[in-house]
């Protein structure tokens, strides 16, 4: 086998390798409760493009050949609708990969306490140290607009500055992380701290913590990462 058709091989598996993430990614949101039926959607970095789960194929009917994948460039009106159609907010998975070079990843759910607390137009506040673990001290609501829009894609992109969470007015939950695991287990994390925001909530308004404490909090995340042993992935 040549030096070329050898580099093409190894390119050709290791995309498989991607599509067989992203379909786990998309089965373990249904597994974790953060997402249902085919609400939700996720993405890899791959090659000067991206790879997405298609449009209306629940998590348990995904295959490896469905994942669409879709160039970077590719124009907010392109007409990318063909025989495998990518998820309908393909534009700020998208928009988001584009422009924030560190992420390679990004998860989209509708899970319950999140979503219910973007109903009301919320931010997640620092109420819990691991508010920091999205990057600052709080976790944003971006502002409402329809879903798949390109006004949604720049809303989200603005409620993800210096952030890798963001909540969706009346929508959801987007996560982001230099891999698929990171970005699954951000979007997980994000639904933990809102039932316990929503918890705590019952008692009265929640006292926060500072933007110093936090910021303290933050540095200290930037040496940690997630782990895998024996197969489990851990967040900070």
């Amino acid at each position: 086998m040549s030096g070329t058709s050898g580099r093409a091989s190894g390119a050709r598996d290791q995309e498989t390798a991607l599509r067989a993430e992203i379909v786990y990614t998309a089965c373990e949101m249904e597994r974790l409760g953060i997402n249902q039926g085919t609400s939700g959607n996720v993405s890899a970095r791959c090659r000067d493009g991206l790879l997405i789960t298609p449009s209306g194929v629940p998590a348990n009917a995904l295959s490896v050949e469905a994942i669409v994948w879709l160039p970077l460039d590719v124009a907010a009106d392109a007409p990318v609708f063909s025989e495998r159609r990518p998820s309908s907010e393909w534009r700020f998975h998208r928009d988001i990969l584009r422009a924030r070079g560190e992420v390679g990843a990004v998860v989209h759910t509708h899970s319950n306490a999140a979503t219910a607390i973007a109903i009301h137009r919320k931010d997640i506040p620092a109420h819990h140290y691991m508010v920091a673990a999205a990057g600052g001290n709080s976790i944003r609501c971006a502002p409402y607009a329809t879903f798949g829009s390109q006004a949604l894609s720049d809303h989200a992109l603005e409620a993800l500055k210096e952030r890798t969470a963001c909540l969706l007015a009346h929508h959801g939950v987007i996560a982001v992380g230099h891999d698929l695991a990171k970005a699954l287990w951000l979007a997980n994390e994000v639904e933990v701290l809102a039932k316990q925001y929503l918890l705590a909530s019952q008692l009265g308004p929640p006292p926060l913590l500072s933007d110093e404490e936090i910021a303290e909090v933050v540095k200290k995340f930037s040496s940690y990462g997630l782990r895998r042993a024996s197969g489990i992935n851990d967040g900070p």
